[in-house]
């Protein structure tokens, strides 16, 4: 049965608790912590040698698709009532917007270490201690907006300026790609300063804390805001039926073609393509 992703402003209070509860549980059995260490593991840049999959790269939008989709596979063994909800950070764009709220994800850090002291995934709560990461700190962190480098979360027409691009990708495939709907979603560009940073990476720049980075997995909210970019996705790929994954092959072993496996599973991109016999959004 397909089951639906809803916006998480309009869940309701059962519904929050309910994700909340199985979240945590995955990290209780040890789960959720395995796919922080899928994450950084297969977090590779530009420079780096081999090949890229999850990141800079055209199979970024169906590597996450398929990296969301077993994380609510495994929320679902706990609850199958649960489904993963998106945020929508062109409208709920202000610290005090309803998914920072105590009962679901707990708001910003304290000024100094950045730690986040309220909601269920703050450290002294118990259940939320930080043991994958590139840095050595057992807290969940957050510094909205960075102030010391001031950030603004994405609007409707940076999106928009995304949506409109026909072209699924272009040459060289990574992060200069000039054209190509992938890149702009994602979100890299030849600016300077925060103008650098487009849509999905400047929401991950705007939580900032753990969310900078391969570590970005340890807090939750990161699941929210994939769900929202394969939501747009989703989106484009109905505004765009006659579309398709690029490129069709591999470029000099650096990036995955349509047929390809993406590490570390066995499938490919045209396989992730549509998702409408699993899911549909709200």
């Amino acid at each position: 049965m397909v089951y639906t992703r809803k916006n998480q402003r309009d869940l309701t209070r059962t519904e929050r608790k309910k994700f909340v509860s199985a979240v945590l549980a995955l990290k209780k059995k040890g789960i959720y912590d395995d796919f922080v260490r899928t994450h950084i593991e297969y977090y590779t840049a530009d420079g780096d040698s081999g090949l890229r999959a999850a990141h800079m790269a055209p199979s970024f939008l169906p590597w996450h698709r398929k990296f969301l989709l077993d994380f609510e596979n495994e929320l679902r063994r706990i609850d199958p009532t649960v489904s993963v909800p998106y945020w929508d950070w062109t409208e709920d764009n202000t610290p005090t917007a309803s998914i920072w709220g105590e009962d679901f994800m707990g708001g910003n850090g304290r000024r100094g270490d950045h730690q986040v002291m309220t909601g269920p995934f703050a450290h002294r709560g118990g259940h939320w201690d930080i043991t994958v990461s590139v840095t050595e700190g057992r807290f969940l962190t957050r510094d909205f907006g960075r102030p010391a480098q001031p950030v603004n979360l994405p609007t409707r027409e940076e999106l928009e300026w995304a949506i409109n691009d026909p072209l699924y990708d272009s040459a060289p495939w990574n992060s200069t790609s000039p054209d190509g709907f992938r890149n702009k979603l994602e979100g890299w560009s030849r600016g300077f300063g925060a103008d650098r940073w487009r849509n999905h990476n400047r929401v991950h720049r705007w939580v900032s804390g753990l969310m900078l980075g391969g570590a970005s997995v340890n807090d939750p909210v990161f699941w929210l805001h994939h769900s929202f970019i394969d939501a747009v996705w989703s989106h484009w790929q109905k505004l765009n039926p006659g579309a398709v994954y690029l490129p069709e092959r591999a470029s000099g072993g650096k990036v995955v073609g349509r047929h390809e496996p993406m590490p570390p599973w066995d499938t490919t991109p045209a396989s992730m393509w549509d998702h409408s016999r699993v899911y549909r959004y709200a």
